[in-house]
């Protein structure tokens, strides 16, 4: 029977660390290193129940994967409970996922220590707020932050998903550190800064090789994200007394994607004493960029967003998410360039024969941004002829066919098979050849 063992939970000072045992068909996905997260307060009178979160909210999914149970000595009843109702939507999302049990040899209602009310925090009693918000200062985020702000949420960033924690990206890290931090002291929030070796923990290449057929993206993108990264605040957040966590949508309303951070997620997950929340569901991108664009005038008129896909201390210009945000950032009567875009009129002709020439790698998610931004570019009034060749242009795009030709290059498809089929043995000899290979095209495609 396949299964996976959690064990040996600590929390020493600021740092979550525990062991991860697969029976041996499931070694593959695992690299042996223990699981680890890093936080920015003690933990230590976190009970164990709450600490076993961030290791089970990621491990389960790919348990699920292959028909595996799960077993860990203790666990927070409501967290047990919403991962029942998590992997029901995760299992009528993907057909290949299988299921799987949690056993725990306990189950514990944590209920966490009383926190000073909001009136007394504001006599200088405390710095915690009673909500959080999984921020990175992209357009989400902050539309989200926009709509809370009433609450003055803390604002929590994670390193382990889009900035790893190898030392190459420790320059991102600070980067993504600074402006956060900047942005909250500017607006008198707190900050909780969390770094964990999730996906080193697990073997990320490995299971993206096996399951990177079935999805739309990647395996954290279109299964694992939402439950996972909102689990990696279940200590940060019952230590600071946080009821409310809010994680911001991606997709909207009609969007009909198998991904991994949805409102039949992610309103699932819970825990003592908090609470998840998917939030601006009800909202488009282009949407979202108004609700920004009315802050922008009313309170915020320097605000810089950072969404770009190759740098953290900035946005390139250049890169997809760049030109798709310039592009809603004009759409929603702001001037690109006034808020961390670089861009004229003539980079229009860039965008169309970049979409047009397959250049960029585009999936289902991306052809959804794009028709966001067609029915808003229906309603708007060109400034100038350059962009109105452009906006009659896209409104007659096919663009379902240019997402299909823009696949990923063949290489990388070849990497992810051999990898499937490679005995773990072989695999893991051969896997840092691999690595560097895959980091090598990424690297030469990024520059493009």
């Amino acid at each position: 029977m396949s299964s996976i063992v959690i064990d040996s939970i600590t929390a020493t000072g600021s740092t979550l660390e525990c062991d991860v045992r697969p029976s041996k068909d499931l070694e593959r996905f695992f690299s042996g290193e223990p699981f680890r997260v890093e936080y920015d307060r003690s933990i230590e009178d976190v009970p164990e129940g709450v600490l076993a979160i961030p290791v089970l909210s990621n491990v389960c999914p790919l348990a699920w994967a292959n028909g595996a149970d799960v077993y860990v000595d203790e666990v927070d009843g409501r967290f047990a409970r919403a991962l029942e109702d998590v992997k029901a939507s995760l299992l009528s999302m993907h057909d290949f996922l299988e299921g799987g049990t949690l056993y725990a040899r306990e189950t514990i209602d944590a209920e966490p220590p009383a926190v000073e009310s909001s009136a007394e925090r504001d006599h200088g009693r405390s710095t915690d707020a009673d909500s959080a918000l999984l921020f990175t200062g992209g357009v989400d985020s902050t539309c989200s932050y926009v709509r809370h702000r009433e609450e003055s949420p803390t604002l929590v960033s994670i390193r382990g998903w889009t900035i790893t924690t190898d030392r190459a990206d420790d320059e991102k890290w600070n980067n993504l550190r600074e402006r956060v931090s900047r942005f909250a002291d500017e607006r008198g929030l707190g900050t909780a800064f969390l770094e964990s070796n999730v996906l080193s923990a697990i073997d990320h290449p490995m299971v993206l090789a096996h399951y990177k057929r079935f999805v739309d993206g990647a395996w954290y993108s279109s299964v694992g994200h939402g439950l996972g990264l909102l689990g990696l605040c279940a200590p940060m957040a019952y230590a600071r007394g946080i009821s409310e966590l809010y994680v911001a949508a991606t997709h909207w309303e009609g969007v009909d994607l198998e991904w991994g951070s949805r409102p039949d997620i992610d309103d699932f997950v819970r825990w003592s004493g908090t609470r998840c929340h998917h939030d601006a569901y009800d909202l488009t991108r282009q949407e979202r960029l108004d609700v920004i664009a009315d802050y922008v005038e009313t309170d915020a008129p320097t605000l810089e967003l950072q969404t770009c896909n190759v740098r953290m201390d900035g946005n390139c210009g250049r890169c997809e998410k760049c030109y798709r945000t310039a592009v809603g950032l004009r759409l929603s009567g702001l001037e690109p360039t006034a808020h961390g875009y670089p861009f004229d009129e003539t980079e229009y002709a860039r965008i169309r024969r970049t979409l047009e020439g397959g250049e960029w790698e585009l999936g289902e998610d991306e052809r959804y941004m794009w028709a966001d931004i067609r029915d808003r570019v229906r309603e708007t009034t060109p400034e100038s002829a350059v962009e109105r060749a452009f906006f009659e242009w896209l409104a007659d795009a096919d663009l379902e066919e240019l997402v299909s030709e823009a696949e990923p290059p063949l290489s990388d498809r070849l990497l992810r098979a051999g990898a499937r089929n490679v005995p773990t043995r072989l695999y893991n000899a051969a896997y840092p050849a691999v690595k560097s290979a895959r980091t090598g095209l990424e690297r030469v495609r990024s520059a493009r």
